[in-house]
């Protein structure tokens, strides 16, 4: 199957402003993620999806692809569908957050093989173990609990599943009892195109989880376990754990 991979990334954020242009490290904060992302051997190309042309200009300074989407799409996922619209030769899009520049070439090549030996499944995602009850009880941990045929059961910003009778060793338990959700998916095309057009679930109107409205309309997202966690850049002391990080390299 062919695969793209396409980062949605928008100009305007909250926490911390304009943050994928962010150069302290000598390159911008999209160009780290496009580089992990290039690392990937599944997916046939990269395209990021721009809302702003200073971020269309900084990807095309460093060689990548670039297409600007509407800026003002709902979501990244709707600016995703934007592109997936022109591929029309992709059978599997992934969605890698444009904020993630340790994002492992293992965690995308996971999502796509999933939908790839899975043709009943239309989305993929990924969990990661959760070993500390601070960031188990954290709401904007989200945690995720699936069968043992790698189906998505439920996802929340809750403890799940909750211990009736709570024991700091349930923590440790092989396999784990809980997980962290990754939130990189993978889609297929049509499916994609389709999932802008679905109706909010009032479940997902009140975990503000947009992944939930694919379960409430019936349909199967895989979870593939690793054991690493994505952790994105939402502040300043991220970014500056992220430099220091990089200098240390």
């Amino acid at each position: 199957m062919t695969s793209f991979i396409v980062i949605p990334a928008r100009l305007n954020s909250t926490r911390l402003p304009e943050k994928l242009l962010l150069a302290e490290t000598g390159k911008p904060l999209i160009q780290h993620t496009y580089e992990s992302a290039q690392r990937a051997t599944r997916p046939k190309g990269i395209i990021v999806a721009a809302d702003h042309q200073s971020i269309a200009e900084a990807v095309q300074q460093f060689g990548g692809t670039v297409v600007m989407t509407d800026p003002e799409a709902p979501s990244g996922t709707d600016r995703v569908a934007e592109v997936a619209l022109q591929l029309s030769d992709a059978d599997i899009i992934v969605n890698v957050q444009g904020d993630e520049p340790d994002i492992s070439a293992e965690a995308i090549d996971t999502v796509v093989e999933l939908l790839e030996q899975n043709p009943d499944a239309v989305m993929s995602t990924l969990g990661t173990p959760i070993r500390c009850k601070t960031q188990l009880e954290d709401p904007a941990c989200v945690k995720v609990v699936f069968d043992h045929q790698q189906r998505a059961m439920y996802f929340s910003r809750s403890v799940i599943p909750h211990a009736r009778n709570w024991d700091e060793r349930l923590l440790e338990a092989e396999p784990a009892h809980f997980h962290q959700h990754i939130g990189l998916y993978a889609y297929r095309r049509d499916f994609l195109l389709s999932l802008t057009q679905l109706p909010q679930s009032e479940v997902e109107k009140l975990e503000s989880l947009e992944q939930l409205r694919v379960l409430s309309h019936g349909y199967t997202i895989l979870v593939g376990i690793i054991q690493e966690p994505s952790i994105g850049i939402d502040t300043p002391e991220d970014y500056e754990a992220f430099v220091r990080m990089q200098r240390n390299r």
